[in-house]
């Protein structure tokens, strides 16, 4: 008789080593495929935005808790991390520049047990209201209190201190870049972990509901905390990196503006999904750096194209892409690709017939002393003439009639490729 012991074995997920690698892998080729400084500069910033939607995203997507001051954690942990930079470069502090992000993080814990406790006792609309008020008591402390918070000039610090280790003094951009690459890389996997916890399967649960939860035996505001406590360390890496990345930290960081970036983009990139705050953190920094720089009208398109989500997508960008990876493996795709193609002509048409005269408009408000002549889109424009004003209207009218077509007949197809899949899986439940 064999006595010897059977040990399952480890199971490997091929997939999903795939995908850490190619994470992993895009991370550290992006700066030389990018290598400009404002390249390197802006993919630092999505680093940054990617830990801090993921750490909202603990709230938002995974326990359902609308918070409106998340900005609080990751901008009290910029500050401590700039002051333990400026001990650091004055001797007080012996602490090496790569571990500062940690400092903040600690930081973000700490407040977080401090501002959580009193704000996870309600959930709810009641829970949003006391982060928002917490928000705003942030930020009026930050005027007040100019020792700690620099008043309206902020604190400022050199990241460059101490002797250079092999050669790493976080001088260059490009080796910030590959510190925040590294942050972005642990904290993204220790939160991904977090979801497959059972602290994080029970979160879920008290998202979906709280009062099964308490029936069980947990105590749902303890839940709360403890994520909420979580978040806040993220949050504060997120802080502590963006004190090192911009080495200044102003009151715009504790801001109502910024807890308003995070909730807007982790809900445009998807907060079901995990990777949704990943696409948000990158929609986020692409909005703020590119798209103001190309039109001053650029938050007015932002709100268009969060109202345009919330009608027709509320699932976010991570949801459109996983239902056509569903389509896709029924090989049920290439349907609909003709479709896609003439909805993305259709919209295109439809937003410069819209964008010109909303550039008009922004035009005659800012520049009323100037000549009323302006370009875009190659055409010239005159913001006071009957021409281009009418003519932008017919192209946004034909465009959106022509787009709510093509809409009609691409809702046909989706629900024929829907009640497809229905059947075969039905089909293969049967067999």
């Amino acid at each position: 008789m064999n006595n010897s012991i059977v040990r399952p074995a480890i199971g490997f997920n091929k997939g999903r080593w795939t995908v850490w690698s190619l994470f992993a892998a895009v991370l550290l080729v992006a700066p030389f495929v990018f290598s400009s400084n404002l390249a390197v500069t802006m993919l630092s910033q999505m680093g940054i935005a990617i830990i801090a939607c993921l750490s909202y995203n603990i709230l938002l997507g995974q326990g359902g808790m609308l918070s409106f001051g998340h900005a609080v954690y990751t901008g009290l942990g910029s500050y401590v991390a700039m002051h333990a930079l400026n001990a650091a470069a004055g001797g007080q502090l012996p602490i090496p520049v790569t571990l500062l992000p940690l400092v903040g993080g600690v930081a973000g814990l700490f407040f977080a047990i401090l501002f959580g406790y009193v704000t996870t006792k309600k959930a709810g609309t009641t829970f949003a209201m006391i982060t928002l008020g917490m928000a705003e008591l942030v930020f009026a402390m930050s005027l007040m209190f100019s020792e700690f918070f620099g008043g309206e000039a902020g604190v400022s610090g050199n990241r460059v201190i101490g002797e250079a280790f092999m050669g790493i003094t976080y001088g260059p951009p490009r080796q910030v870049y590959y510190l925040i690459a590294v942050y972005t890389f642990i904290c993204v996997g220790l939160m991904f972990a977090f979801t497959r916890t059972p602290l994080g399967r029970i979160l879920n649960a008290v998202r979906d509901n709280p009062e099964r939860v308490e029936f069980i035996g947990y105590n749902t505001q303890k839940v709360r905390y403890l994520s909420f406590m979580i978040a806040g360390f993220f949050a504060g890496i997120a802080g502590g990196l963006g004190a090192l990345n911009f080495e200044i930290v102003t009151a715009e960081v504790v801001g109502a503006g910024r807890s308003g970036a995070y909730l807007l983009f982790t809900f445009l990139g998807g907060a079901t999904i995990f990777f949704g705050p990943i696409i948000g953190g990158i929609l986020m920094v692409l909005a703020s750096v590119l798209l103001s720089e190309l039109t001053k009208a650029w938050l007015l398109y932002l709100g268009l194209i969060f109202l345009f989500m919330v009608m027709y997508a509320p699932g976010g960008v991570a949801s459109l892409i996983m239902m056509n990876v569903r389509v896709a493996a029924y090989g049920l795709l290439k349907r609909v690709l003709g479709s896609y193609a003439l909805l993305a002509i259709m919209g295109l048409i439809m937003l410069a017939g819209a964008g010109a005269m909303i550039e008009m408009m922004y035009h005659l408000q800012l520049n009323a002393g100037q000549d009323t002549a302006l370009r875009f889109l190659g055409v010239n424009l005159d913001a006071r003439g009957v021409t281009s004003w009418v003519g932008a209207l017919v192209v946004m009218l034909v465009g959106l009639g022509l787009f709510e077509l093509v809409r009609r007949r691409f809702m046909l197809q989706w629900h024929d490729i829907q009640v497809t899949i229905e059947q075969h899986t039905q089909q293969r439940e049967a067999i």
